[in-house]
């Protein structure tokens, strides 16, 4: 299997060659020449598989630069009980009849991000070994990535980790998660702006190929297709076990901000998944609602971005995003570029014609929109109807799927954190007696010593940092 950018450059890159990489040369995001296509056999094969041997069935589909024994282990390695809780590591939690959440946060740090970020560090732990090198990855989170990254980086050897965080703009929790970390090889950045212009750093500094070179800079972002990757097989662990046969179709909604783990869907879709929709869920931050809608795609700047209870989600320009419209515009790596390397950056939006998103359904796009009082709201009626506890960000995918859902169509729900991470918004939501659960080892992470460095929004003082700390 090889690779392309999005953005026109044609020069096909082999798995182990982007894995350590960000944006492509061109500033595109990598792309495989095809998608595997599933035929039902295969499909009925699968479904009797653990996830481990899901995850390496389908990794080795788009891996062929790894031996298969060792992707073998390392798939063995990254999904465990020990690790994620259970032995089928995404258990289904029916809802109601026809809604299920697919349970994605009994990782290390409670969030979907660890799904693949734990096996994105053993991936670049064996391909640098492999090498004989090291890494410098300079990541963006809007909340969750960059604890998933940390956590799974920590005493990795040869990585370091440079991780950009909008200055008081996460929950205490998630805050906490990150800056408590004492590792040497982690630094935690808070950049006095929002998640954008950290985002926006991250891709500056990938554009620069000379520093990246020179000072050999990777990316955690869901800009590294190897994380996308890696979310493709928890939509088949769904599917398989949301149905009884391959007959049948499912939908998915999930609440999106940056679009890579709805972009993992469209994926799946591409391979032949039984998928119908795929329902876009976001917060008062729509950019990407409003597109599905409308097929205007505008941006918007710090001072139109919310700060809301499902601070994940608080992005406007959602980086993945240029991977599907790539897709829906036929592969047509000019025309892609010049919308989100031309048209973005000049003038902050585009529409795509006409017969552009006409085509949109055809990939089973749905979106929805959700605000801070459908979060109490929804977050009230499932705890009280159901008994179920959901955080911020799950309960925005889940009012859009109550909106959405069809009969004889399971609706499954991508859970994207637990509830402890966001305990204020809960007690609004239910009162302050009701108490979200958290791990006993986590009980006193809000007191625990910080370690972390306030940096203006600035691509030359934060090149300058890594320049610092960085050995040549």
């Amino acid at each position: 299997m090889k690779y392309i950018s999005t953005r026109g450059d044609q020069t096909e890159r082999r798995f182990c060659e982007i894995l350590l990489e960000g944006l492509a040369p061109d500033g595109g995001l990598y792309l495989p020449v095809r998608y595997p296509k599933i035929d039902t056999a295969t499909l009925a094969r699968w479904r009797g598989l653990s996830y481990a041997e899901l995850a390496f069935e389908i990794l080795s589909l788009y891996i062929d630069d790894i031996p298969p024994l060792d992707l073998k282990r390392l798939a063995e390695k990254t999904y465990t009980a020990e690790v994620f809780g259970t032995d089928a590591i995404v258990p289904l939690k029916p809802l109601e009849p026809g809604l299920c959440l697919e349970s994605l946060s009994n990782g290390p740090t409670l969030a979907f991000k660890d799904m693949a970020m734990q096996l994105l560090g053993n991936l670049f732990e064996y391909e640098l070994a492999r090498r004989g090198e090291q890494l410098n990855i300079l990541g963006a989170t809007s909340g969750d990535t960059g604890s998933a990254a940390e956590y799974a980086m920590r005493g990795k050897a040869g990585v370091r980790v440079f991780m950009l965080s909008p200055h008081g703009r996460m929950s205490p929790f998630q805050q906490a998660q990150m800056f408590s970390l004492q590792d040497e090889n982690i630094h935690n950045l808070a950049v006095e702006g929002v998640f954008d212009d950290c985002q926006d750093i991250v891709k500056a500094v990938s554009n620069d190929l000379e520093f990246k070179r020179a000072y050999r800079i990777g990316t955690v972002n869901s800009i590294n297709w190897a994380r996308l990757l890696a979310q493709v097989v928890y939509y088949f662990a769904g599917y398989f076990q949301a149905t009884q046969s391959n007959d049948e179709q499912v939908s998915f909604t999930v609440p999106s901000g940056n679009f890579g783990n709805v972009c993992a869907g469209h994926v799946a879709r591409m391979m032949g998944l039984p998928v119908k929709h795929l329902v876009v869920a976001t917060n008062e931050n729509n950019v990407l609602e409003e597109f599905f809608r409308t097929g205007t795609y505008r941006v918007r700047g710090s001072s139109e971005t919310w700060e809301t209870s499902s601070p994940s989600m608080d992005i406007s320009k959602a980086s993945n995003f240029e991977r599907f419209v790539f897709d829906l515009l036929g592969r047509d790596g000019v025309r892609t570029k010049a919308l989100f390397g031309d048209a973005l950056s000049r003038e902050g939006v585009f529409t795509v014609s006409t017969d552009e998103f006409a085509r949109i359904a055809g990939y089973g796009f749905q979106s929805g929109r959700s605000t801070h009082a459908d979060r109490l709201a929804t977050i009230r009626a499932t705890y009280e109807g159901q008994g179920v506890l959901i955080d911020t960000h799950t309960a925005d995918g889940v009012k859009v799927a109550r909106e959405l859902r069809e009969d004889g169509v399971p609706m499954i729900v991508l859970e994207t954190a637990l509830p402890a991470k966001f305990e204020g918004t809960i007690a609004e939501a239910l009162g302050a007696e009701v108490h979200a659960p958290r791990p006993a080892a986590l009980a006193d992470l809000e007191s625990r010593p910080k370690r972390f460095r306030v940096m203006p929004a600035d691509t030359a003082v934060i090149q300058q940092y890594v320049r610092d700390h960085v050995p040549l």
